[in-house]
C-alpha cells in the first residue's frame, strides 16, 4: 500500500496540491493561501487514480473491515468512492450539501438503512465543514459512520477540533506536514518556506507567514 510520502509525491507531481509561497492564493473567504489543492486532477490521471483508489480501499479494509457501504462527499469524493467500493465489492452512494429542492428531495443518494455501518470517502479535509455535512445526515438517517477516509488534509486546528468534537474520525492518506517535506526534497519550494507553510497552516487568518 502507497505510504504518505507516496501519495504527496502523487499529488506534487500532477500539481494536485501547488505551492506557491511567493504568490499567494485567495480563497473565497479572503485568505491568502499558499497553498491549492485540487484533487479532482487525480482523476485525469490513471497512474495516482489507482496509487490513490487501491490506498484508500486498503485502508477501509484495514481500520473498518465490518463497513457495509461507502459514501463519498459532493461532489470530489464520489468518484474516489466509487471505484474503491468497486475493489471492495461494496455499495456505494454519496451525500448533497443540502437536499435537493425537486423531486424526492433528497440529500443522500444511494440506499442506506438504519444500522448500516459506513464510511465516509472525502478528497480534502480543511476545516471539517464540508464533511461534516455528509457525516450529519447519514448519522440522522441511523447509520453508523465508522470513520472518515481522505485523500488530502491540511491538519488545521479548526478542522481537528470540529472532527473531535463530531466524534468522528478521520484518517488521511498524507497530510501537509509530509508533503512540505517532500516538496523541500523535490525542489517544489525552498527550505525556508517549509516554516511559512506550517506557519499559516497553524493559523491561516495570520497573514504574518507573508513576511
Amino acid at each position: 500500500m502507497a505510504d504518505s510520502r507516496d501519495v504527496a509525491k502523487a499529488l506534487l507531481s500532477i500539481q494536485a496540491v501547488f505551492l506557491r509561497p511567493q504568490d499567494p492564493f485567495t480563497w473565497a473567504s479572503g485568505i491568502k493561501s499558499p497553498i491549492y489543492c485540487d484533487n479532482r486532477l487525480t482523476l485525469s490521471h490513471p497512474e495516482v487514480r489507482t496509487l490513490i483508489d487501491e490506498a484508500i480501499a486498503a485502508k477501509v479494509q484495514e481500520l473498518y473491515p465490518q463497513a457495509q457501504r461507502l459514501f463519498g462527499t459532493s461532489t470530489a469524493g464520489i468518484a474516489h468512492a466509487a471505484i474503491a467500493a468497486d475493489r471492495l465489492g461494496l455499495p456505494m452512494g454519496y451525500v448533497r450539501g443540502s437536499a435537493k429542492d425537486h423531486g424526492r428531495q433528497n440529500q443522500i443518494e444511494g440506499r442506506v438503512e438504519a444500522g448500516d455501518k459506513v464510511v465516509v470517502i472525502e478528497d480534502l479535509i480543511s476545516t471539517g465543514g464540508s464533511v461534516l455535512d455528509c457525516v450529519e445526515p447519514l448519522r440522522a438517517a441511523g447509520a453508523e459512520v465508522l470513520g472518515i477516509v481522505s485523500i488530502f488534509t491540511y491538519g488545521m486546528a479548526k478542522g481537528v477540533e470540529r472532527l473531535a468534537q463530531a466524534q468522528v474520525e478521520n484518517t488521511s492518506l498524507s497530510n501537509l506536514d509530509t508533503l512540505v517535506q517532500v516538496a523541500v526534497e523535490e525542489g517544489y519550494i525552498q527550505p525556508a518556506d517549509q516554516e511559512r507553510l506550517l506557519k499559516f497552516r497553524d493559523n491561516p487568518s495570520d497573514e504574518s507567514w507573508m513576511a
